[in-house]
């Protein structure tokens, strides 16, 4: 076994530079351009959604252009134990939700799911709950109202 087995290999092979004559390995004339178009000039860059001159998608569907200014918050947020646990607060309302960061300032109503576990007693004031979480609110000595 000789040591030049063991050596990693050096040499690469360059890429062939494209409408640079003959010499550079992919030939002169068209360079693998085809023969007339857009694409064949040089310094040719098209835009994605360029459709050959006619009128464009986004312009012929306006709708489609600004559909995201009607998109609104979702209307409920919904909080889980997880959230309410990271409040040092013993009654919570949307309010207090709102000054507190847990939701947006924009949202008009929360109710409380159960997921995950709570760790203490809270009075839950001006928001829904959900069957199983106000169950697990009121055993650990809690209210809703």
């Amino acid at each position: 076994m000789s040591l030049f087995n063991k050596l990693e290999k050096i040499t690469f092979k360059s890429s062939k530079r494209l409408g640079r004559g003959y010499g550079s390995g992919k030939g002169g004339h068209t360079v693998g351009r085809g023969q007339k178009g857009q694409k064949s000039r040089r310094g040719s860059k098209i835009p994605l959604w360029f459709e050959g001159g006619s009128l464009p998608l986004t312009k012929r569907l306006p709708m489609w252009r600004g559909k995201g200014r009607f998109k609104t918050l979702r209307l409920v947020a919904e909080l889980t134990f997880n959230d309410l646990n990271a409040i040092d607060l013993e009654e919570i309302s949307l309010d207090t939700l709102k000054l507190n960061k847990i939701i947006d300032p924009r949202f008009k109503r929360a109710k409380i799911i159960k997921k995950g576990k709570l760790n203490r007693k809270l009075t839950v004031k001006g928001i829904k709950v959900s069957k199983a979480a106000k169950k697990e609110i009121e055993t650990l000595g809690g209210k809703v109202e």
